[in-house]
């Protein structure tokens, strides 16, 4: 997708969803995802799972992202994209970036490689989780038993084994994951992976130019 032109067509997208409040949707285009709005009563809604942050609480912005760890293109975006964003975006403290669990109903084996990130996350390791349960979904996505290759990452980036497996035979993030897909749902978001920024949503695969440029006019917007 041109660069040129973007800020001011994500401007005029920003300012009619924020003025009329109605459904906007835009057809895909190479390189970038279907952008609609979002209920603004549910924007921010954190109260089943909070998810895992990225940046400082003084970011004007924050950028939601609703993924599935068995979703190749949440995968293509965390191995592609997620970096520049973190480089440029995050640490230089334009946005803060929130992890949303959605596990989909047709992944079987979504559920278990979020709970294995959730109880990494126990240990304050969620994030090098996350990197080794994308980087090696080819060898999880569909085996029998995907526990024991995520067991395999939780040795590698050196959790205490006995707390993680404690934490993964009591299946304690089960019922709250399900219920996160649920909540997930109700917003209208049914597919991975989905951005969010305030009330506007983005489904599917989203690039670093297309991501800037909406960031670019959410913050315009913002300033007086």
């Amino acid at each position: 997708m041109a660069k040129s032109g973007l800020k001011p067509f994500y401007l005029g997208l920003v300012a009619i969803a924020l003025i009329g409040g109605g459904a906007i949707f835009l057809a895909r285009g190479t390189g970038g995802g279907a952008t609609s709005t979002i209920a603004p009563a549910l924007a921010g809604d954190t109260a089943v799972m909070p998810g895992y942050v990225l940046g400082s609480d003084s970011a004007a912005l924050e950028v939601e992202e609703y993924a599935d760890f068995q979703c190749p293109a949440c995968r293509m975006f965390n191995i592609v994209t997620l970096p520049d964003v973190v480089e440029r975006l995050v640490k230089t403290g334009r946005i803060r970036w929130r992890f949303k669990d959605r596990p989909l109903e047709n992944h079987a084996n979504s559920l278990p490689a979020h709970q294995a990130a959730a109880c990494a996350g126990e240990q304050g390791r969620f994030w090098e989780m996350q990197d080794q349960l994308y980087y090696g979904q080819p060898d999880w996505e569909f085996v029998r038993n995907p526990q024991k290759k995520h067991r395999e990452y939780a040795q590698k980036i050196g959790l205490d084994m006995s707390k993680y497996d404690e934490c993964m035979g009591s299946n304690r993030y089960l019922s709250r994951l399900v219920a996160e897909a649920r909540r997930a749902t109700v917003r209208g978001i049914t597919s991975t992976p989905t951005f969010v920024i305030g009330t506007i949503k983005i489904e599917g695969t989203v690039g670093y130019d297309q991501l800037k440029a909406l960031v670019d006019s959410l913050t315009a917007l913002k300033k007086p």
